[in-house]
């Protein structure tokens, strides 16, 4: 440790996920002191974004997380008083679970015994983490490295950027292959099967469709810091309150937004289109032209449905699926609202959710596009670090890396007084944000989670092929079985700068079952086919769906909290406070939501991260 921290703040905060990123940059702007540490080596928690190579290292962390126990040093029993307590904190993140690889993509057979080796030992789980090639080293300058540092330069991969509220630029294996599975407490190595160990043969495509190309998981890994790979799959709503909070913080300005350009419907096996817009729906050709006059009457009455409670009142009680059916509307409509509209379950979703979801999404409708969403250059990670910047900015202080034995209580009061930290070091502060992962087992004894199954996948080509090859797409896929969640689906292409050229990084979302493999998978294999398989067949007709090839995968679970009371926790000090993981739901309202009232509650006359002063309103002590 270069230099020790101050010995006193106004708020300690542990985690740098959204929800925390977004209370210290409050709680700086309104001058509190704040600390900010976070015991991981990078920005995020389960929010954050990877490479290619910094994903394979993060799963191998994972992994050990199970497989070992790590040595710990107590070192804060002599620095409790008598008259004191401690609460002694997680040292292990489990909240992900069930971690499998699979890898389709053939090796390159020209590239040099030495790019192979190196390959081997980027992708091998036992092999040490690429520190070039990490989320933090990435995108934070070198000297944040240390363990303190006070610098007002926050996270961040850009530049002051452009003065206007929001930035959206326009868009512009031979032989046998292994498969790498995580499994919690173990790790299982099996085999893919590539087909004939000869040469492969690319299908040649018929004049009416353009040549696919070939991508080896060699270049995956050589490309790995065109990928930036997200924990946790979700949009920005336009009209959402984080995109209010970006703009009026002017934390907008540290990131760069483009319009997710698709919504896409999955019925009878086929992908299509939906239309968003008046426009797009006179001229779909999906609809007839009685149901388009069906459709625009029914969302015309989801814009003001409040007005209009008789249409409604006696179905308050049942699904939006069985309200739906009631207004006569075909059941390409009702597929149409149910799914890509409204995006919600059949089973679970009540009238008034349908209705408000439906006009949520028709408010958000035309803001920054025609769909209703954006989505941030580099991935879902860039937002935490900007709020973590701005934190910054305002004084906050930042520690990576830096991990926290235990807080400490006093016993007559009941308040926590201070935290120590693995330095031995004690810290002592008014208010303490811990994030959820970091409360040990004897304090979550009583909450129960749920859990999110997610995959990642990388493919050479988009789900619904059209004449530009850079879509931006969402998909639902309703349950393929009765008892099954619906799927949520988002396609990234290049110009988000989420993956390399000519590649494609599928995200897919629900609510678990079972292990995020059973849960995903029956919709991986309607969606896509392994590269391997891709190699020897036969070419589809030219109406049949052509799927993408599927290159490379990831399944994990991961724990949600975000439904998780604080009388559901033991024993935790009434000035302790605890921020949720990411939820299962495609924005963040709840995120920022659970941020705003913590705010409010702990300095209830503060604004809530009110707008930067302008440059010229600004007085310096000397001008007095």
């Amino acid at each position: 440790m270069a230099d020790k921290l101050p010995t006193e703040f106004d708020v300690v905060i542990i985690g740098t996920g959204l929800p925390e990123s977004i209370l210290a940059a409050a709680c700086s702007r309104s001058g509190q002191r704040v600390l900010h540490v976070d015991s991981r080596s990078y920005y995020g928690g389960n929010w954050a974004s990877f490479s290619f190579t910094g994903l394979l290292s993060w799963l191998k962390d994972c992994q050990q997380n199970h497989d070992s126990e790590e040595g710990v040093t107590a070192t804060w029993q002599d620095l409790i008083h008598e008259t004191e307590e401690a609460i002694v904190l997680c040292r292990k993140d489990g909240t992900i679970r069930h971690t499998e690889v699979f890898c389709y993509a053939s090796q390159d057979v020209q590239d040099s015994t030495q790019d192979t080796d190196a390959l081997q030992r980027n992708s091998s789980p036992e092999a040490s983490a690429p520190q070039a090639d990490s989320l933090d080293s990435a995108s934070v300058p070198r000297e944040r490295h240390s363990a303190y540092s006070a610098s007002s330069e926050a996270p961040s991969r850009h530049a002051e950027g452009s003065d206007r509220e929001l930035s959206l630029p326009s868009a512009d294996a031979e032989g046998s292959l292994e498969k790498e599975t995580y499994c919690g407490d173990k790790t299982d190595v099996a085999t893919v099967s590539g087909g004939d160990k000869g040469e492969h043969k690319l299908v040649e495509d018929s004049i009416e469709q353009p040549k696919r190309n070939r991508i080896t998981y060699s270049q995956m890994v050589k490309e790995s810091r065109r990928f930036n790979i997200d924990l946790v799959s979700k949009l920005l709503y336009s009209q959402g309150s984080l995109i209010d909070l970006l703009i009026k913080s002017n934390v907008s300005r540290y990131a760069e937004f483009k319009n997710v350009t698709r919504i896409l419907a999955f019925r009878e096996g086929k992908i299509e289109q939906v239309p968003c817009s008046r426009a797009d729906v006179f001229n779909s050709k999906e609809l007839t032209m009685v149901e388009k006059r069906m459709l625009m009457k029914f969302l015309t009455f989801c814009l003001d449905y409040e007005q209009h409670s008789d249409e409604y009142q006696d179905f308050k009680q049942c699904s939006f699926s069985d309200y739906l059916k009631t207004k006569k509307l075909t059941p390409n409509l009702q597929h149409f609202i149910l799914h890509s509209i409204a995006m919600t379950s059949e089973s679970s979703c009540t009238t008034l959710d349908g209705l408000q979801a439906t006009k949520n999404f028709l408010q958000c409708l035309g803001r920054f596009g025609n769909t209703p969403f954006i989505f941030p250059l580099y991935g879902q990670g860039e937002i935490p670090q900007c709020f973590c910047r701005m934190c910054a900015v305002f004084g906050g202080v930042y520690c990576l890396r830096h991990k926290v034995q235990c807080l400490v209580v006093d016993k007559d009061s009941g308040r926590c007084k201070g935290i120590i930290d693995d330095f031995g070091q004690r810290i002592s502060a008014n208010y303490f944000i811990v994030e959820d992962s970091y409360l040990s087992k004897e304090t979550c004894s009583n909450v129960h989670y749920k859990q999110i199954s997610r995959a990642v996948l990388i493919t050479d080509q988009s789900i619904l092929e059209t004449d530009s090859d850079q879509q931006i797409s969402i998909l639902v896929v309703p349950p393929l079985e009765p008892g099954t969640a619906s799927v949520r689906v988002m396609e990234l292409c290049s110009s988000t700068m989420t993956c390399m050229k000519d590649s494609y990084l599928v995200h897919l979302t629900c609510l678990s079952s079972k292990t995020a493999r059973e849960d995903l998978e029956p919709v991986v294999k309607q969606l896509f086919i392994p590269f391997a398989e891709a190699e020897t067949e036969a070419e589809p007709d030219k109406d049949e769906f052509r799927k993408p090839r599927l290159l490379w995968a990831l399944y994990f679970n991961m724990r949600d909290s975000s439904g998780v009371s604080r009388s559901s926790y033991c024993g935790l000090p009434s000035n302790v406070y605890v921020c949720s993981g990411p939820d299962c739901g495609l924005g963040n309202e709840h995120a920022v939501k659970q941020a705003e009232t913590l705010f409010r509650e702990l300095f209830p006359s503060e604004e809530f991260c009110p707008p930067p002063p302008n440059p010229e309103d600004i007085i310096f002590e000397a001008e007095g």
